[in-house]
């Protein structure tokens, strides 16, 4: 499985890199995990989080460069402590012990071999809660495909219908392309949501779109596409939090919070269509204190 660092392809940007030699290619990242913060986290999807929280451990780097990143410390700066994939495995059984309701892998693409081989280990050791993958959807159809049979619960990221707004928000090309084909496979893996007696999520989709500044056009768009492809059989959860931070002051247009009636009115377009299954957000969201401290609790 770690054969596949050898010439890196994990992500679209198909670098071709020999992260087993240390190289990098546009995630700066090479063969060590590099984790930032575990926690359990108390503001997933109330099906996600559960009264003790997701399991959360966020990886350090990133395949995209967004500019409005909240996690960007993480992100794009590089902070994080480099582990083993033994501890990885450790991590996994200690969130458990814990009491979270899953494992929430945080931005795992670009460790996606390493995080193949911890959960083989925590599973020997006992490791019995569903395993969900966050991602920004920006994924290669291969990889994902690797990650059939360990993975219980998808949640990317919708960001963008059109390319225009990829490109120059997330520096990348036919994000929607890749995105909606990567979907379509979390899909086909995990086909239909299912809940254990308390209500969690334990198998099944929830597609998240993060609804940004001027762009309610675009996000009526992703909701047409999500809702004629999937139906119902996926969950897609309508985020208001978006926060000018990082870059986003650079960009005057989205340098600046939602607008509440733009938001309302995604959430009645997607009633109108006949969406039942989905989560919005309530007010009170915008704060930077929403944003975790990534002070390498936990690793």
């Amino acid at each position: 499985m770690l054969q596949m660092l050898k010439n890196c392809k994990l992500c679209p940007r198909n670098c071709n890199v020999n992260r087993l030699k240390k190289e990098r290619g546009f995630c700066n990242s090479d063969d060590t995990i590099k984790v930032a913060r575990v926690s359990l986290h108390p503001w997933e999807e109330p099906c996600l989080s559960g009264k003790k929280g997701s399991g959360t451990i966020f990886f350090s780097n990133c395949n995209l460069n967004c500019v409005f990143c909240q996690n960007h410390q993480i992100s794009q700066e590089n902070i994080g402590k480099s582990l083993s994939i033994e501890r990885l495995s450790e991590i996994f059984m200690e969130q458990q012990k814990r009491g979270a309701s899953n494992i929430n892998l945080v931005t795992p693409t670009h460790y996606v071999p390493q995080i193949i081989e911890a959960i083989k280990s925590a599973k020997k050791s006992g490791l019995n809660i569903p395993i969900l993958y966050n991602s920004s959807g920006y994924e290669n159809i291969d990889t994902l495909k690797a990650l059939d049979g360990y993975i219980d619960i998808y949640l990317p990221d919708l960001k963008y219908m059109n390319d225009k707004y990829a490109l120059k928000y997330s520096k990348v090309n036919n994000y929607f392309n890749f995105a909606s084909k990567a979907i379509s496979e979390m899909v086909r893996q995990c086909p239909n949501p299912k809940f254990n007696e308390k209500g969690l999520m334990i198998k099944g989709v929830i597609i998240r779109h993060l609804m940004l500044p001027g762009l309610l056009f675009d996000s009526k768009k992703i909701i047409d596409y999500i809702f004629t492809s999937f139906n119902n059989s996926v969950y897609i959860s309508l985020m208001n939090q978006y926060t000018p931070t990082f870059n986003s002051k650079k960009y005057p247009e989205i340098n600046k919070p939602l607008n509440k009636k733009h938001y309302e009115s995604l959430i009645n377009y997607s009633l109108s269509l006949g969406i039942k299954n989905g989560f919005i957000q309530e007010e009170g969201t915008v704060k930077e204190s929403f944003i975790p401290q990534f002070d390498l609790r936990g690793v």
